[in-house]
């Protein structure tokens, strides 16, 4: 599996094919950490029927996150995946049904 990396996309792809994607946009100065120079919110995360459950989305969501921390910026997630994930893999707090800023 190649995991490609672009501005704000991330994809999984495997024999040529495109199989996974995760998406997340800039925000600027996030509600949660003003202080911060900017937010990134994860809005969308896809992996193909046939490469489900093979820890794909799991990896693309991780690898968005170490991009994200990378350029400087925290995290949000308005993708129901992306939000369980920060939930259970770095401790964030699910402040509404669909939004989870990551806090260090």
């Amino acid at each position: 599996m190649e995991y490609i990396t672009e501005k704000n996309r991330i994809y999984a792809v495997e024999g040529g094919e495109e199989v996974g994607e995760v998406t997340f946009a800039p925000q600027g100065r996030g509600p949660q950490h003003p202080e911060r120079d900017s937010a990134f919110v994860i809005t969308h995360t896809y992996v193909d029927d046939r490469h489900r459950g093979q820890g794909i989305a799991s990896e693309l969501v991780r690898r968005a996150v170490e991009e994200i921390e990378s350029r400087g910026g925290h995290v949000e997630a308005t993708c129901s995946y992306a939000v369980l994930w920060l939930a259970r893999n770095r401790g964030c707090e699910i402040t509404s049904p669909l939004s989870c800023p990551l806090t260090h």
